[in-house]
């Protein structure tokens, strides 16, 4: 016990003196062979090298003795300083790596595995780090590619020309396709309604009504959005009918507007007018919907956003088949003059 209380005291005094090489030297210490077995000495003379966790499960069990062995108790005492004193030297420079015992080819090797007490961790891994570009790099970066922009289309050579300016505009058309993408927005599934059937005097006297009156819907540049349909709603509160006019309308659009706002308000198509103006029925047995604005539909900032794409894409596209044709008129223009040109001295010699 006093060679115990010994070597703490000097390890609390002097933290720093005692390190993992002296720890065999602390041995002297202990002059009592008795008091420390031989496999605690063991322990201490292992505790220099690696395979601590080898060591520790090699550390003997406290032995349980009956009350009345007075000399099993006291080794019993002994067994548990050990423990203590074992730990304390173990603790220090324990690692988590496993030992396995290897005979390959009749030969005994110690085989050490990886740690596991830093799992998922990133520790010890070589992570290439991102090279970070100066401000001065990225800049001459830029100008170069500039510089080789500014060559090709100032080159003397045509199709140097035409062919940089075709990658740019297929380079600008799928990107504006991507940007497309984003705004298409799923349909909701149809819900089961049983259209109405109109006569012919129904639908001519619904014609001249909403001819008369003078109640309408823009539909602009954006389109069918949620606004158009909440207009329509609210003018059906009060009327019968309601005219919606499309301004600016391709040829052709009139009707991919009149089926998508009759899907969408439920109304009835009475009449497609050659100004591009749609007459709508609300029916006979016409209920105001609580959300008027359906949630299929773009917003008002979104299909303006949608349209702008659309006719640049429209431009784009157009310019696209241009440069295609200049560059195939090139092409055959030069063909042409490198044939006549193969063809003009055979004429000289035949003359």
């Amino acid at each position: 016990m006093a060679s115990i209380a010994s070597i703490r005291e000097i390890t609390r005094r002097f933290p720093s003196a005692i390190k993992r090489d002296c720890l065999l030297r602390l041995c002297c210490f202990v002059r009592n062979e008795s008091f420390l077995s031989r496999q605690c000495l063991n322990c201490i003379t292992f505790a220099n090298q690696r395979s601590y966790k080898a060591v520790r499960l090699s550390l003997p069990a406290p032995h349980v003795a009956s009350p009345f062995d007075f000399s099993l108790l006291s080794e019993r005492n002994i067994f548990w300083h050990q423990n203590i004193l074992c730990k304390w030297l173990c603790a220090r420079n324990m690692s988590n790596a496993s030992v396995e015992l290897k005979t390959d080819e009749d030969v005994i090797r110690f085989s050490f595995s990886k740690s596991l007490g830093r799992v998922g961790s990133t520790y010890g891994k070589g992570t290439a780090k991102r090279h970070k570009m100066s401000k001065k790099a990225k800049l001459n970066e830029l100008r170069f590619y500039r510089l080789k922009a500014k060559k090709k289309m100032n080159s003397p050579n045509p199709e140097v020309r035409i062919r940089y300016k075709l990658e740019k505009a297929k380079r600008k058309e799928a990107w504006l396709v991507e940007k497309l993408i984003k705004y298409e927005v799923p349909r909701a599934p149809a819900e089961a309604y049983d259209p109405e059937i109109l006569t012919e005097e129904e639908r001519h006297y619904l014609k001249r009504t909403g001819e008369k009156k003078k109640n309408y819907v823009q539909v602009g540049r954006r389109g069918v959005f949620g606004g158009v349909v909440l207009n329509m709603h609210l003018h059906w509160k009060n009327h019968e009918t309601v005219k919606v006019t499309c301004k600016p309308c391709k040829p052709g659009q009139v009707h991919e507007y009149a089926e998508e706002l009759a899907r969408l308000s439920k109304g009835i198509v009475i009449d497609i007018k050659p100004n591009n103006a749609i007459i709508f029925y609300r029916g006979k047995n016409y209920v105001q919907p609580k959300i008027m604005s359906p949630p299929d539909t773009l917003s008002k900032n979104k299909a303006l956003e949608k349209y702008k794409y659309e006719q640049s894409l429209d431009h784009t596209s157009n310019f696209i088949e241009k440069l295609e044709k200049e560059l195939e008129e090139y092409l055959e223009h030069k063909a042409r003059y490198k044939k006549g040109k193969e063809s003009a001295p055979q004429d000289f010699l035949v003359i």
